[in-house]
């Protein structure tokens, strides 16, 4: 990598990475500038995409269960979510918390900064008195630094089926950082989509309304208004796939021809043979026993699962041991 090269933001870098590797891959972190977190929360509306109805379904109907342990402290605490979005989900225990009278303090984190402007003031203008500090940071890099350290317990929020973005080595570290970035006692909230009929899965990454698909091709069309590539979003098409062994859906951008591909930020082009694909994104399902294991090699003990009523989607609760 050439001097110049170093000096490129993470976005750029990142690129060149991803698209200098074979097999070509793009880190789908970068799904979510404004237009992608957008089009992820037209996503989590479609009729295929079961995981938000279902583990809403968990919080509306579990909230007291699931929030009975850290309350059995008695004392202030720490709420932080890794990966909040637009909150939906969480406003559930937000608001109960609230109405409860409970002392805490409410720290959402995330990779986009436009998602947590706009979570912030939809929160000031539901709850004002919410004490809340958001943190744009990544997953790791906001569990090494713990900006909410104070001494208080603290329950970290996980959900969404997150960790299922990671294939499995990477969710290993995942989390190990999220051991260190706990006290023995604290507790986490990880949301788990389960193993189950393949199709379901299937469908739920490939919807009629091509909705999916444009959040994929998307990633494209930033890099070609940032980084001054020349994509032809018409020449690509987005390809899912489902393994029900292992549990992995994969998300890839299939070059429809041979073509290359030229970015400005990178002075580069790339080559493309035809049908070639760019793996985008990771979605692992889980089995019960596998969070079990999960749960052990990482450092928790696993206090209660809850799960929809269809057990398409299990909402678990660990303690750091």
């Amino acid at each position: 990598m050439s001097a110049k090269n170093l000096d490129l933001g993470n976005f750029a870098q990142d690129v060149l990475l991803g698209l200098s590797a074979e097999p070509k891959s793009l880190p789908s972190k970068y799904f979510y500038d404004a237009k992608g977190d957008k089009l992820f929360q037209q996503i989590m509306d479609m009729p295929e995409y079961y995981l938000t109805r279902k583990e809403f379904e968990i919080l509306e109907n579990q909230h007291a269960k699931i929030l009975a342990n850290i309350l059995d402290f008695n004392r202030p605490f720490n709420l932080v979510e890794l990966g909040a979005g637009d909150g939906l989900k969480t406003k559930i225990l937000l608001r109960y918390l609230v109405e409860k009278g409970v002392s805490f303090e409410y720290f959402p984190i995330d990779f986009s900064g436009s998602v947590l402007v706009e979570l912030k003031e939809s929160l000031r203008q539901e709850m004002p008195d919410l004490k809340v500090s958001a943190i744009e940071d990544t997953y790791r890099g906001s569990l090494l630094k713990r900006q909410w350290a104070n001494g208080n317990p603290t329950l970290i929020l996980f959900l969404g089926g997150n960790i299922g973005n990671f294939p499995l080595e990477e969710a290993h570290d995942v989390l190990d950082h999220l051991r260190l970035g706990t006290e023995r006692g604290d507790e986490v909230l990880l949301g788990f989509d389960l193993k189950k009929n393949p199709q379901t899965i299937l469908d739920a990454y490939h919807d009629h309304a091509g909705i999916t698909k444009e959040f994929n091709i998307n990633l494209l069309r930033r890099m070609n208004r940032e980084l001054g590539a020349n994509f032809d979003l018409d020449q690509f098409m987005h390809w899912p796939s489902y393994n029900p062994v292992d549990g992995e859906c994969r998300s890839h951008l299939v070059s429809m021809k041979a073509q290359n591909v030229f970015i400005e930020s990178l002075n580069q082009s790339f080559k493309f043979d035809a049908f070639e694909p760019i793996f985008t994104e990771i979605s692992k399902k889980y089995s019960i026993s596998e969070i079990k294991k999960l749960a052990k090699r990482s450092g928790f003990k696993i206090k209660e699962a809850f799960a929809d009523s269809e057990d398409y989607f299990a909402d678990v609760l660990w303690e750091r041991k």
